[in-house]
């Protein structure tokens, strides 16, 4: 292993990645009075990129976003999640007759506190809140190398900072794991989405039926093509409830809403890459509504009122297996060491895992409780550990909701 000479007890700490697990990492480290972070973010700001939709949060995702946030973030976070109606997963086919679907305990029960869901903006926007001196938007990371113990993280636009541990959490395609694995590739699963967003209102107008409103619903078609319904309906809206708990804290305002997922693997779809991911929002849209057109008229009604400029084109990978790395200084954090679907929203809680782990392994070197090499060491077994079952768990979830897909199958079994 290439273990530095010193600076066993960092005091500078750059996080390369603005999104869910380099904010949490920041906010943890922050809270344990590791003051001297930096977040680097190529966006321009907060809405500079399509963060997703609505995000299912997991037991271990709640816990990790409670260990990480102030108190008055916490409670903006409680104040904003999915009002939870009626537990547990639907399956229909596309004609709405109901079918087998897997059932999944949650130890939260029914706590009136539980976060089982929150809007991925809200949440972004939460995770920023306390943090101005800390992110730098608009700043695109090129390269790191090492300065004797320190790393150098270089910028497109000519700038540079040296810091004592450089985090990766710069996403399925960081750019920090370029240089430490230049070879890797993420195995692409064959599978491609579509995701989309419709005002709530306006699909039950449209006739949604009554037991498909509050709950996920997953619709697998005979001709191989996969519908995952999801609601967010908040709470409290963001805003007021910012205005009550965090005043001066600024959100858009947010109705609520349904999330879909439409997949398909490739080969059932008919269209190469280039033209698929070429095609705008509404091109993706009537796409849906051309594949659909012998489903239940009531699920029709979705697809005819998304909002085709908050429809995205998506193909699943995964990372496997998951491995850690071996620069010391330089540590991995979420879709940059282990890219899974984005199924169960189990990819972005394993990345909140990671946050909250790191921060303690990084807090416990810099008051000299361990060194360094020895916390890394010790957050990158936890994390193969867990990370490695949450991609099996992401890979099973995704086969069981393609299962009508024998290519998929098999892709999904070779991987």
């Amino acid at each position: 292993m290439d273990t530095p000479r010193g600076q066993d007890r960092p005091s500078r700490i750059i996080i390369i990645g603005g999104g869910i697990g380099g904010l949490a990492l920041a906010q943890g480290l922050k809270r344990a009075g590791l003051g001297d972070v930096t977040v680097y973010e190529r966006d321009e700001s907060a809405a500079g990129r399509m963060q997703g939709y609505r995000l299912r949060i997991s037991p271990e995702g709640e816990r990790a976003l409670r260990d990480c946030l102030p108190p008055r973030a916490q409670d903006l976070l409680t104040a904003t999640a999915n009002e939870r109606h009626e537990q547990g997963l639907a399956a229909y086919d596309e004609r709405l007759e109901p079918q087998w679907a897997p059932q999944f305990d949650d130890p939260r029960g029914d706590a009136p506190d539980k976060v089982d869901a929150v809007d991925r903006v809200t949440l972004r926007r939460i995770l920023l809140a306390g943090l101005d001196d800390v992110v730098r938007f608009g700043r695109r990371f090129t390269r790191w190398e090492r300065a004797g113990d320190r790393i150098v993280a270089h910028f497109a636009d000519g700038g540079s900072d040296t810091c004592d541990v450089l985090v990766a959490a710069d996403g399925a395609n960081s750019q920090v794991r370029a240089q430490v694995r230049p070879d890797y590739r993420a195995v692409d699963l064959g599978v491609r989405a579509i995701l989309s967003r419709t005002p709530r209102a306006k699909a039950i107008e449209a006739g949604l039926p009554e037991t498909l409103r509050d709950r996920f619903v997953n619709v697998t078609g005979s001709n191989g093509l996969r519908l995952a319904l999801m609601p967010m309906v908040f709470r409290t809206e963001p805003r007021p409830a910012a205005e009550k708990l965090w005043p001066g804290l600024e959100f858009d305002a947010a109705e609520d809403y349904y999330m879909s997922v439409f997949s398909v693997h490739r080969d059932i779809l008919g269209l190469d890459d280039d033209t698929f991911f070429a095609m705008t929002g509404r091109e993706l849209c009537d796409l849906v509504l051309d594949r659909t057109s012998g489903w239940h008229p009531d699920l029709r009604g979705v697809f005819a009122h998304a909002e085709p400029e908050e429809t995205y084109p998506l193909a699943l990978r995964a990372t496997m297996p998951v491995e850690p790395w071996d620069t010391v200084n330089v540590v991995p954090l979420g879709d940059a060491v282990h890219t899974m679907p984005p199924t169960g929203g189990v990819g972005a809680n394993t990345a909140l895992r990671d946050a909250v782990s790191l921060c303690r392994a990084l807090t416990s070197a810099a008051r000299g409780e361990r060194s360094l090499a020895d916390a890394v060491a010790g957050y990158q077994r936890e994390m193969v550990g867990y990370a490695t079952e949450a991609t099996e768990m992401s890979l099973k979830i995704a086969k069981w909701s393609m299962r009508k897909i024998d290519i998929n199958e098999t892709n999904l079994s070779q991987a």
